[in-house]
């Protein structure tokens, strides 16, 4: 699975729905995601993937799009 399909598996699991973003999609002006929610995901994702993301990093910002988290992520590995 690539990274970005394992991405959105992780936010349909945060969310409960089975949606699926394009790359460049909002997932805050979407309203898939919120700042509590934010917390929920980035937890997902360390688990998914095995990184360990720093709290100073949980911003809006980096978490926006799919993209950016795929990009955020291959800097991590």
């Amino acid at each position: 699975m690539d990274p970005q399909a394992r991405i959105v598996k992780v936010l349909q699991s945060t969310t409960g729905k089975a949606i699926t973003p394009g790359p460049d999609e909002s997932l805050f002006v979407s309203g898939l995601l919120d700042s509590f929610a934010l917390t929920d995901f980035v937890s997902g994702l360390e688990a998914e993937f095995g990184v360990t993301i720093p709290d100073s990093d949980l911003s809006a910002r980096k978490f926006d799009t799919v993209a950016k988290v795929s990009a955020y992520l291959a800097a991590k590995q």
